[in-house]
């Protein structure tokens, strides 16, 4: 198993260059703090994101991470931190990775919070890597976000 450090360097870096993500408007940190409060508890949750990359002050793409295959343990930590998102009004997007799984959320968090799942991709299948479908979601994440920045 990879460390989420050496995940990051190794494969999610080279995408999000592919993707377009590291380009203008876009600008991408990683290790940013997030802080959100849960009212009904009392209660506030904290946490780093992986990697995060805005246009502005809109949140583009949230990576979450993981150095094992822990999608289950990994989704209600990125939906946490999708939570955050600054701009309600506008979509966040988060992707999931260990190194070999790929999962995409989609996420409005205006009003009540609505989200929904990709199926998981692979790139260890035999005789079909998605690795190249991986790359054409984050194109895809790129071209909307500079379509919104242009209106």
């Amino acid at each position: 198993s990879l460390a989420e450090g050496l995940i990051n360097q190794l494969l999610i870096g080279p995408l999000l260059t592919l993707a377009g993500l590291y380009d203008q408007p876009f600008y991408v940190t990683s290790e940013a703090s997030v802080e959100l409060e849960v009212e009904e508890r009392d209660e506030i949750l904290r946490g780093r994101i992986d990697t995060l990359v805005i246009a502005q002050q809109l949140w583009v793409l949230i990576v979450e991470s993981k150095s094992t295959i822990a999608f289950p343990v990994a989704l209600p930590q990125l939906m946490t931190y999708m939570m955050a998102n600054p701009n309600p009004d506008c979509p966040v997007y988060g992707m999931i990775s260990n190194g070999d799984e790929f999962m995409f959320i989609k996420m409005l968090t205006e009003g009540v919070p609505q989200y929904d799942l990709s199926n998981i991709f692979y790139l260890l299948l035999p005789r079909r890597n998605q690795l190249y479908e991986v790359l054409s979601i984050l194109k895809k994440i790129s071209q909307i976000m500079r379509t919104n920045e242009a209106n």
